[in-house]
């Protein structure tokens, strides 16, 4: 029985390499050898056969240990001397009868396994997916959050999550093995938390973006003033210029939301003007002077725009 050396079928030079580089070696030397490549040519047929049955072995770790103490016997440091020789197979046999002798049992071992997969095959677990909602100002700064969700065994289990700042608006936070458990030694599934940010507060976010209101007094829009604005993160001093009206929008730039590039967003703050509903006597003296002589009338465009339709 002549002794097949695998490694020289790989032109590999030691039996010390890795899982890695028994598979280069075989990738071309399968590909050098491929019967494609090699039409009608037998000894390269014959050849492509002995380099699948020497990766057959050596890639499976029982299979090259056993391997491995045979050849430090027959080869080891003599092998320079060693040529490759082919060793008998039936015809149309993949495999030598070398192979059949000594590890003939390794393709009843993977029809085994494969009709076992086949039977329990391996079932990842089904991922799940929840949501909690947060305020804009708990997304900006992040925040650790317990929450508490029902197995499928109906127990409750509480979970701790990192939201980071700067999270964006129905982002997913994912935590791994903590969905449906898998069958058959598959992996557990992963739940996925999405994040879902409040926009009912005193920030609205759009984008990077962030708009809040801004409430004035009728004589403040009139005259103009200088108003401090809260910010998300500090207070920003702003002047409101004569005249404004109510919608008007002032923008603060990167007075926002985190951009995720370390900037920020802007920051709207649309004009609301409050009216007073209950006057003072003073004040409804002040009022009823400024109507006697204030010439001021909104109305006045919508009858020209009126007449003109």
């Amino acid at each position: 029985m002549i002794f097949k050396d695998y490694y020289k079928i790989l032109e590999l030079e030691t039996n010390k390499i890795t899982m890695d580089e028994i598979k280069q070696a075989y990738r071309e030397q399968a590909k050098k050898y491929h019967p494609d490549v090699n039409v009608g040519n037998k000894i390269a047929e014959e050849r492509f056969k002995d380099i699948n049955e020497a990766y057959r072995v050596l890639s499976n770790h029982v299979a090259k240990r056993r391997y491995d103490r045979m050849w430090n016997m027959h080869i080891g440091n003599k092998r320079k001397k060693q040529n490759y020789e082919e060793s008998k197979r039936t015809k149309d046999a993949i495999f030598s009868d070398f192979f059949q002798m000594f590890f003939g049992n390794i393709k009843q071992e993977e029809q085994n396994n494969n009709k076992k997969t086949k039977k329990n095959p391996i079932v990842k677990g089904e991922n799940i997916e929840t949501a909690i909602s947060i305020t804009v100002e708990e997304a900006f700064y992040g925040l650790n959050k317990k929450i508490s969700l029902r197995t499928v065994n109906g127990s409750m289990k509480t979970f701790n999550i990192k939201v980071p700042a700067g999270i964006r608006n129905n982002e997913k936070i994912r935590l791994i093995g903590q969905g449906k458990q898998g069958q058959n030694g598959g992996k557990n599934g992963d739940l996925f938390i999405k994040i879902q940010i409040e926009q009912n507060g005193k920030f609205e976010l759009v984008g990077y973006d962030l708009y809040t209101s801004l409430l004035l007094t009728p004589w403040e829009a009139a005259l103009g003033t200088r108003v401090n604005i809260e910010g998300i993160d500090d207070t920003v001093s702003v002047f409101v210029p004569a005249g404004i009206e109510s919608g008007e929008k002032l923008r603060i730039p990167s007075k926002g939301y985190k951009d995720g590039k370390g900037g920020r967003g802007d920051l709207t703050v649309t004009i609301k003007i409050m009216v007073p509903k209950q006057l003072t006597k003073k004040e409804k003296e002040i009022y009823e002077k400024l109507k006697e002589i204030s010439k001021f009338n909104p109305r006045a465009n919508n009858h020209k725009n009126n007449k003109n339709l």
